[in-house]
């Protein structure tokens, strides 16, 4: 079966050709061992508790049709269809930041992991462009493990799922915190950007060295490249609290294959919280050529991304976050009706480059 649809390629800025065509990029935190003398948040101790965030609840795209979404995340990748609900109404047009807001919202879940699809039945949004490179300010991934690199890759090729890589791709042992570490990228129906791995004995969390008969295990992390990395610390680390897991450089022709991009040398750091799939800055010191996120980029753009981060006080952290100059995408923090989106209240911030996270409350 093969999952693909024609709309349009290229309803976007006319002064901005953004899209997100799949390319390789490192994925080197996540199999590196966490670091026990990383540093750790600035928060003042008497408001850690309060301002921390304390999981990484999901990760969440915008797709163009629902159905065809949940068919290739559930027939081709294991995910398990765990909730669906249709919304409208004031609330959510100040939680999005868009009039007129009709969106039906599906959680699907994968060992531990949700991810969360949304699509917007009013008002539409654009298309992801055909010209993104995978080191551009917007690209965004998810990272799922799996038992068997070769079996999985086999599935997805009987699948005709479209390639981003030649082939599943191998660390090499010179690489000492990542070798043999195995590889592929691929893209779902809408371009979103996505990666099957493979963590060896003695590389990535311990539970995905668990003996299983499932092929596809769960999320690793969630990628996003960064301009500044200190820059994206002080947004992650010493405002939400997360804390700094591991960091490498990464480099050489491997790389370069991988990311696809000439020259490719990365600065990769890896955030976590107390639950959840890890957040990865990927910061590309060469090439400096990425372009920045669209400066007219909405929710119901198909590039769009939210993830969603579990705190305690929302108001709280919102004041914070205000009191920094952040780029709020929701005009206030929003008490959702019946908690029909799975959350109390919550709302939806920028971080230094444009990446969307939903800070919520429960």
């Amino acid at each position: 079966m093969k999952f693909n649809r024609n709309i349009a390629k290229t309803l976007l800025l006319a002064s901005v050709g953004f899209a997100v065509a799949f390319t390789p990029h490192n994925y080197a935190l996540s199999q590196i061992e966490r670091r026990q003398d990383a540093p750790s948040t600035v928060i003042p101790q008497n408001q850690t508790t309060q301002k921390a965030v304390a999981a990484v609840d999901s990760v969440g795209m915008t797709v163009f049709d629902m159905d065809q979404a949940v068919k290739f995340y559930s027939q081709v990748l294991s995910f398990k269809k765990i909730s669906d609900v249709e919304v409208w109404g004031t609330e959510y047009e100040h939680l999005q930041g868009l009039f007129g807001v009709r969106m039906r919202v599906v959680g699907m879940q994968l060992g531990d992991e949700v991810i969360e699809l949304t699509e917007y039945l009013t008002p539409k949004g654009r298309t992801i462009p055909v010209d993104s490179r995978s080191n551009d300010r917007w690209f965004q991934h998810i990272a799922i493990v799996v038992s068997d690199m070769d079996k999985a890759y086999q599935r997805l090729r009987s699948l005709k799922v479209q390639h981003a890589s030649t082939a599943p791709q191998r660390l090499p042992d010179s690489n000492k915190a990542a070798a043999g570490i195995r590889a592929f990228y691929f893209k779902d129906p809408d371009g979103h950007n996505l990666e099957i791995i493979y963590f060896p004995p003695g590389k990535g969390d311990r539970k995905w060295q668990k003996s299983t008969n499932q092929l596809f295990l769960g999320i690793d992390h969630t990628a996003i490249v960064v301009s500044n990395t200190e820059a994206s610390l002080k947004f992650y680390r010493d405002l939400l609290g997360l804390k700094l897991a591991g960091e490498s450089e990464n480099y050489g022709t491997e790389q370069e294959y991988l990311n696809n991009v000439f020259g490719a040398r990365l600065h990769i750091s890896g955030m976590r919280s107390p639950n959840g799939p890890g957040i990865e800055f990927l910061e590309y010191l060469t090439p400096r050529d990425g372009r920045p996120f669209p400066v007219d980029a909405r929710a119901n753009d198909l590039l769009h991304w939210q993830t969603t981060l579990v705190v305690k006080d929302a108001e709280a952290i919102a004041q914070r976050l205000r009191l920094s100059k952040s780029a709020f995408v929701s005009s206030r923090v929003v008490r959702i009706p019946g908690e029909r989106l799975g959350f109390k209240k919550g709302f939806l911030v920028r971080d230094p480059d444009g990446h969307v996270m939903r800070i919520v409350e429960r």
